[in-house]
C-alpha cells in the first residue's frame, strides 16, 4: 500500500499590517479548536508628534522599524514559513459580481475585462484573484468576489518586505483582512454589519454580511486630518493638536474655544469625523440601493483612530446605527496573558493571520 501523503498544514501565522503611520504584527498559532495569541507588536514609523504630510512619506522609514519589531519579538525573518500581508488604496480594487454560469477556462478572460472597468490600467500591469461564492440555483448566475490590483504595487511592497529580510507567502487586499477578523471571531449572525477602519489618512469601510452583497470603499479622511483640524481650531501646532486629540478626542473640538476660532474651519468645511460620517452615510444609501437590503445591525470600529474619546457615540447618533469598537482579540486564545492586546488596530493584522490557506 502507498503511504499517505502528510497534509501541510500551517502549526504557525504571521499576519502583518503595514499601515501609513504604523506597522501592526500578530503571531498565532493554529490549535485545533482554533487560534492562540503567541505575540503581537504596533510600532509607528513616523515620530511621534511630527507633522507629516503622506506625499512626503519614503517607504526606506519602513525597513529600521521592520527589522526592530521583528528582533524584539525574536523572530527570524528566515525561519517564517507562512507570512500573510495585505495591500491597500487606490491601486487596489474589490467588488462583488454577478455573471452568467462559466467554465473556468472562459470565466477568468471575462473576469480580466470586467476587472479593467474598475481598476483601468493595462493588461500586463494587472494581477486578479478571484473567488466563486455561490451559484444560484434558480437562473444559474454565479456570484463572484473579484479583486485586483497592480504589479507595481506589488512589486513596492515586496521590497519593503524584503528590506527586513521577510519574502510574502499571501497578499490579501486590506478590506479582506478586516472582514476576515469579524466572520472568523464572530458567531454566524444575520443583518449587515458595517465595519470602519478608521487610519491616520484614510478610513476604509467594508459592509459585511453572510447573505448579502459584500461592498467596500475607501474614505479620504483619517486620524491625521482631524489632528490638521484642530490645530486650525485653536491656531496652535501639529503637536499640541494631537495632544488634544488624544487627551479630549471630539471634546476636543469644542473645548476652550471661542466663537471666532471655531470660525476658523470655514462655514462650509466640515471636520475631518464629520466628513467620514457623512461619506459613510452616502456609502450606505448607495448600498440600499444597489443591495436592496438595509438591515443595519452594527457598526464596528476598527483601526488607531477608533480609540478616539466620543467617535462611537458620535457615530450612532449621526447614523441611527448602535456603533462601539470592534476588538476581535476577546475571542483569541491567550489574548488575555497581555494587558495591551485588546487594541482594535490590531483586527486587519489579526484578519491576515488567521487567513485560511
Amino acid at each position: 500500500m502507498a503511504k499517505k501523503k502528510k497534509l501541510n498544514k500551517i502549526k504557525e501565522s504571521i499576519g502583518l499590517d503595514i499601515g501609513t503611520h504604523s506597522i501592526k504584527l500578530v503571531h498565532l498559532k493554529h490549535v485545533h479548536d482554533g487560534f492562540k495569541l503567541v505575540n503581537f507588536a504596533i510600532r509607528s514609523t513616523i515620530p511621534e508628534g511630527l507633522e507629516h504630510n503622506q506625499s512626503d512619506l519614503m517607504n526606506d522609514r519602513y525597513a529600521p522599524v521592520l527589522t526592530g519589531m521583528l528582533r524584539s519579538l525574536k523572530i527570524n525573518p528566515k525561519k517564517v514559513k507562512h507570512l500573510v500581508t495585505s495591500v491597500g488604496g487606490d491601486n487596489t480594487s474589490i467588488k462583488q459580481i454577478k455573471t452568467i454560469f462559466l467554465p473556468d477556462d472562459e470565466l477568468e478572460s471575462a473576469l480580466f475585462f470586467e476587472a479593467k472597468k474598475h481598476l483601468p490600467i493595462s493588461g500586463s500591469e494587472m494581477v486578479l484573484d478571484y473567488q466563486v461564492l455561490n451559484v444560484e440555483e434558480k437562473t444559474n448566475n454565479m456570484n463572484i468576489l473579484l479583486a485586483s490590483t497592480t504589479r507595481a504595487l506589488l512589486k513596492e511592497h515586496t521590497q519593503i518586505l524584503g528590506s527586513g529580510g521577510l519574502q510574502p507567502n499571501v497578499v490579501d487586499l486590506e478590506p479582506l483582512a478586516v472582514a476576515n477578523s469579524f466572520a472568523l471571531t464572530t458567531l454566524d449572525e444575520d443583518g449587515l454589519y458595517v465595519l470602519l477602519n478608521v487610519g491616520a489618512y484614510k478610513t476604509n469601510m467594508v459592509v459585511y454580511s453572510n447573505k448579502s452583497k459584500f461592498f467596500t470603499r475607501d474614505i479620504s479622511w483619517g486620524g491625521y486630518h482631524y489632528s490638521k483640524d484642530l490645530a486650525k481650531i485653536h491656531k496652535c501646532s501639529f503637536e499640541e493638536a494631537e495632544k488634544m486629540k488624544l487627551e479630549l478626542g471630539l471634546a476636543a473640538q469644542k473645548t476652550n474655544a471661542s466663537k471666532e476660532s471655531l470660525l476658523a474651519l470655514d462655514i462650509t468645511e466640515k471636520t475631518a469625523i464629520e466628513q467620514i460620517a457623512l461619506e459613510v452615510k452616502r456609502s450606505l444609501r448607495f448600498y440600499v440601493k444597489e443591495a436592496g437590503d438595509s438591515d443595519f445591525r452594527k457598526i464596528l470600529l476598527v483601526g488607531g483612530t477608533a480609540k478616539l474619546k466620543g467617535l462611537p457615540e458620535y457615530f450612532s447618533e449621526q447614523l441611527n446605527i448602535p456603533t462601539e469598537i470592534f476588538n476581535p482579540m476577546t475571542e483569541i486564545d491567550g489574548a488575555d496573558r497581555f494587558s495591551d492586546a485588546l487594541d482594535p488596530q490590531l483586527a486587519l493584522a489579526l484578519g491576515l493571520a488567521m487567513r485560511p490557506e
